[in-house]
């Protein structure tokens, strides 16, 4: 397989060293999406109630993600990308110790008051309903979901930390192992403990947080046993255990300010879609909400080409910034965001002219109301799609050059100036119903992406990454 090295990165041609360390990271994300979409197909296949309790559960469960994995995972590789790119081998291990001990003591202490909220959070959700027998099946699916989960919680943050380390430093292949293993004991385990099939229990949507859980304490498994065969020179992660055991507070504070905004910008994003969920579920019912869940999920999986552009954008502009080449890192993110729009508009164009046979595909259990709300949202999305993958990659540019707090901001606009009140607005103000949160959503990806557009220009006119090689240099 083809591979890049630092000095390709810093020096090669552009469009080679973005697409070849974004290939590996689109194959990750699309391993990390089929965690997701697999549940649906399962579930998909046992019940309305089933897929709409995952539903419920989903931007809750994602809130957890955000409040745990993004700071040490943005934070790591960021610094390691910049330390690799100054030829600072020591530093970038130290880098990663710092994230190791950040994802450690975040995830437990998350993961605990997850547990201990999870029913209080789904009788949160589901007030806007009336009580019944059917609400009462959803809300006890999402709060299985959530404990399952929540217990689960560290080993996802310590197994996306070493995998940043990775595309930090250059090696993407390295992070699709680690997803490889995530989804293959997900696929294999699912319909055993969603169904019981053979010696399993039949566990339902238990059985699917379950297997969740176990593919990501086998994705941690290999990542550590790659990151302990030295696969990447001066990376052994003896050195980063030993760093973040003796608990260097300063490298703490670095990281920390490098990926808090991003864990900020990913928690407003899921509480918004948290009151997106309770407003979905007043104005469309258990129907609105499963075809919410179905758009999500098809778009999780529409928004990999973005997220692994990302990736590589944020690993090239902190190597080039590291390395003192300000200009690559400018053409890198304005590259990475032609590429984006191309491809995401590609897929938009598949999607709307197909949505019926998607959701057919996924999930065959769906009819009425709840097919014809879902096949409506997946062509309301697919419009917004070129600006989703413009906004990815030019918060990858901001991200890279330690301007994560821009990433934060646009998402603030985003979520609750545009998309929470023209959603309320339209779907009871208005009386437009559900299909009136869908459109919030879209408009939402729209603005925030000509925004970002506009700001990148001024703030690259006005210095930012010439102030940005010289912190690098630090």
């Amino acid at each position: 397989m083809l591979q890049v090295d630092s000095e390709e990165i810093t020096g090669g041609p552009l469009l080679k060293a973005l697409l070849v360390l974004a290939v590996p990271l689109l194959a990750q994300n699309f391993v990390q999406v089929a965690n997701q979409v697999v549940d649906l197909f399962f579930l998909g296949r046992l019940s309305e109630a089933a897929v709409a309790g995952v539903s419920l559960a989903s931007p809750a469960v994602v809130l957890l993600f955000a409040l745990t994995v993004y700071t040490p995972f943005v934070g790591t590789q960021v610094l390691v990308s910049q330390r690799v790119g100054a030829d600072d081998g020591g530093g970038a291990v130290s880098a990663l110790g710092a994230g190791l001990l950040v994802a450690a003591a975040s995830g437990v202490l998350v993961g605990a008051g997850a547990f201990l909220a999870a029913p209080w959070l789904a009788d949160l959700l589901v007030a806007v309903q009336p009580a019944g027998e059917a609400t009462t099946t959803v809300r006890g699916f999402a709060v299985d979901y959530l404990r399952v989960i929540a217990v689960g919680l560290v080993a996802v943050t310590l197994a996306d930390t070493v995998e940043a380390a990775f595309v930090g430093w250059g090696d993407s292949r390295a992070a699709l192992y680690i997803n490889l293993a995530t989804v293959a004991v997900n696929v294999v385990l699912d319909p055993l403990l969603i169904f019981g099939l053979g010696p399993f229990p039949r566990l339902e949507v238990l059985g699917a947080a379950l297997a969740l859980v176990a593919g990501s304490v086998a994705g941690l498994g290999v990542g550590v046993a790659l990151a302990a065969t030295g696969r990447v020179e001066g990376y052994r992660l003896g050195g980063a255990v030993r760093s973040a055991l003796s608990v260097d507070i300063g490298e703490i504070r670095e990281l920390v300010d490098v990926g808090s905004p991003t864990a900020a910008q990913q928690a407003v994003r899921q509480l918004v879609n948290v009151l997106m969920v309770v407003i979905v579920f007043a104005a469309g019912g258990a129907a609105g909400l499963a075809a919410y869940f179905v758009g999500a999920r098809v778009a999780s999986v529409s928004f990999v080409p973005a997220t692994g552009l990302q990736q590589a954008a944020q690993s090239i502009v902190g190597q080039n910034l590291g390395a003192g080449a300000a200009d690559r890192a400018r053409r890198a993110t304005w590259l990475g965001t032609a590429v984006a729009v191309g491809g995401l508009a590609i897929v938009g164009v598949l999607q709307w002219v197909f949505p019926a046979e998607i959701v057919g595909l996924l999930v065959p259990e769906l009819d009425g109301r709840a097919f014809e709300f879902a096949v409506a949202y997946l062509r309301i999305l697919a419009y917004g799609y070129p600006a989703i993958g413009a906004a990815y990659l030019l918060e990858g540019g901001f991200n890279g050059a330690r301007r994560t707090r821009t990433s934060l901001v646009a998402t603030l606009v985003q979520f609750w100036a545009v998309r929470l009140p023209v959603a309320a607005a339209g779907a009871f103000v208005l009386g437009a119903g559900v299909e009136a949160v869908f459109w919030a959503v879209t408009v939402s990806n729209v603005l925030v992406a000509v925004g970002l557009g506009i700001y990148y220009r001024h703030a690259v006119a006005g210095g930012m990454l010439t102030r940005a090689t010289a912190e690098a240099a630090d």
